[in-house]
């Protein structure tokens, strides 16, 4: 037997070195750290409950509308969910038998990411308010419609649940677009030997394939949906449209906040969030069984189909481009009315905007605690992925695991009443100040930059660290030396995507805002709710142009690869 036969692989050899007590002591801090940016808010909130007692039960159940809350968060997140799957699988199965020159079109259902969900919500209310909406101003043109106001109202819970849904179809499409494009090429031709119609080899091949695809996307949509709290909270408050997101957010901004309230409001959510969270899970199973990778794209050898870019382009024209448009028109224009008039166009919305002192703060505050979060993210994502990726402490490797993904579980409105509730009062005082919004905004991108870093890390292997130990490089040269170099741009997409995410979180900071510590979502927010809609407008392609150009550095930072895809 060879030398090379009786050689130990060089992973196990890492993986057998004795930890020395730096190492395991530094894994405890880690894991001290993780533990109460995460867990803290949520046990917070279970102390106030204690504290409140049947108090905080009575005030909760108190009043009207909580049975009707139920019922609509339970309408809402069903009923945006169907929306969602059958835009986005349909607009990724399209997607990927685009013609040669449309295929710059598979971008478009992205689109409604990069503008800001406060802003985008703000557009719709431009398109189809009753009496001053522009779409709905043109729709009573049209011969037997006519009418003072209407036909649509965007303010009731049908057009709440449409607009939620065309949101969360961008998130389906991006998970089921990578889904498809790592398909065998070769399953699909087989089929098509057998005789199976294109419809036919997508519904019994394609989509089975899929399933881990498909209920990620759906446990995704279904997680957002149930926290869904910026379209009911804009356009359900003034029609009386209450969700339990909603609810929870009255509680937190009354004066005294009921905080216990608030958390026995939200515990439905946060405990079916964990609960799905499980399920996904379970209903994955052993995913070895649907590996289909064979390294050759499918829509390279799909059949084009010529009309695939309509749907699409429709999509991006009823999704971004008509509310942006809403947006441009109200901006430049002195007051919000049905009427369109070119000639009264001004900039003074602009000026008057950036001359307001607590504007400017909002955007620099947004930036700031933007890179600040996601910096921090990195770091500490980077660390729990190299603990759960290298499995030398098995155990906390499976804890962290569950641990840095827990945010993705619970709805933001109901981490935000914990931030607000735990930093709020000793040991850790931060409400008031920048670094709350820093602590939120590190807390919530958490998931993603461990995400993003452990698939990079698993995708390097463990040849590089091998050869690094036998050349006598301790662990810190070797990660410094070896493995970021060569993770470079997975860490540059990661921090760039949470830059996107992070400069238009509005649901958290609307929590844990205060007088003195405003972001660019919740100044909006004020605006709207003083009427000054024409500023308002203005301040959200402010947001969108900021976005978009974390967008641009992402997708450099990436390769000109989709950042999103990395989630």
């Amino acid at each position: 037997m060879t030398a090379v036969d009786t050689a130990p692989p060089a992973p196990v050899a890492i993986r057998e070195r004795r930890r020395p007590r730096s190492a395991t002591l530094g894994l405890v801090v880690l894991v001290a750290l993780l533990g109460y940016l995460v867990l803290v808010p949520l046990i917070q909130l279970l102390v106030a409950v204690a504290e409140g007692g049947a108090a905080a039960a009575g005030n909760a159940v108190a009043g009207r509308g909580l049975g009707s809350a139920i019922v609509t968060t339970v309408v809402l997140t069903l009923g945006s969910l169907a929306i969602a799957m059958v835009l986005g699988v349909g607009m990724a199965a399209l997607s990927v038998r685009l013609p040669r020159g449309w295929r710059w079109t598979a971008v478009l259902p992205i689109l409604p990411v990069v503008a800001p969900a406060v802003a985008s919500v703000t557009g719709w209310a431009f398109l189809f308010s009753p009496r001053s909406g522009y779409a709905n101003a043109l729709l009573r043109m049209v011969p037997f419609v006519g009418g003072d106001s209407g036909p649509v109202d965007v303010y009731t819970a049908p057009w709440i649940v449409v607009i939620t849904g065309i949101t969360l179809s961008s998130f389906v499409y991006v998970f089921v677009r990578t889904g498809m494009l790592n398909l065998d090429r070769g399953l699909l031709e087989a089929a098509q030997v057998a005789g199976l119609s294109p419809g036919r080899a997508f519904l019994r091949i394609q989509l089975p394939l899929l399933r881990p695809v498909l209920v990620y996307a759906a446990g995704i949509s279904l997680l957002l949906g149930l926290g869904q709290f910026t379209v009911p909270l804009l356009l359900g408050t003034a029609s009386g449209v209450e969700v339990l997101a909603t609810r929870i957010y009255r509680f937190t901004a009354d004066t005294p906040a009921d905080y216990a309230a608030a958390a026995l409001v939200g515990s439905p959510l946060l405990v079916l969030g964990i609960a799905l969270v499980l399920l996904q899970r379970l209903a994955l199973g052993d995913q070895t069984r649907f590996v289909a990778h064979s390294g050759k794209g499918a829509w390279r050898t799909s059949r084009p189909v010529r009309w695939a870019p309509v749907p699409l382009l429709v999509f991006a024209l009823v999704a971004v481009v008509l509310p942006l448009a809403a947006l441009v028109v109200v901006a430049l224009s002195p007051f919000y009315s049905a009427r369109i008039q070119p000639s009264m166009f001004t900039l003074a919305n602009f000026t008057r905007l950036f001359r307001t002192p607590f504007v400017l703060d909002a955007v620099m505050t947004s930036l700031m605690a933007s890179i600040a979060g996601a910096l921090l993210a990195l770091v500490l994502g980077y660390l729990a992925a190299t603990v759960i990726h290298e499995r030398r402490w098995p155990r906390t490797a499976r804890m962290l695991d569950v641990l840095v993904n827990l945010p993705l579980g619970v709805p933001a409105v109901v981490y935000g009443a914990g931030f607000l509730y735990a930093y709020s009062r000793p040991p850790v005082v931060l409400y008031g100040t920048d670094a709350v919004i820093v602590v939120v905004y590190l807390t919530l991108m958490l998931p993603y930059a461990t995400r993003s870093l452990l698939g990079a890390r698993i995708a390097l292997g463990d040849d590089y660290l091998a050869a690094s130990r036998v050349a006598g490089a301790g662990p810190l040269r070797t990660h410094l030396q070896i493995v970021v170099p060569l993770m470079r741009a997975a860490i540059g997409g990661a921090v760039a995507l949470m830059f996107v995410l992070l400069t238009h979180e509005f649901t958290a900071s609307l929590l844990v805002r205060s007088g003195t510590t405003q972001v660019m979502g919740t100044k909006l927010f004020d605006l709207w709710s003083n009427g000054s809609y024409p500023q308002v407008a203005a301040m959200a392609l402010v947001m969108t142009g900021i976005t978009a150009a974390g967008v641009v550095v992402a997708m450099a930072a990436s390769g000109g690869s989709n950042p999103l895809e990395r989630l």
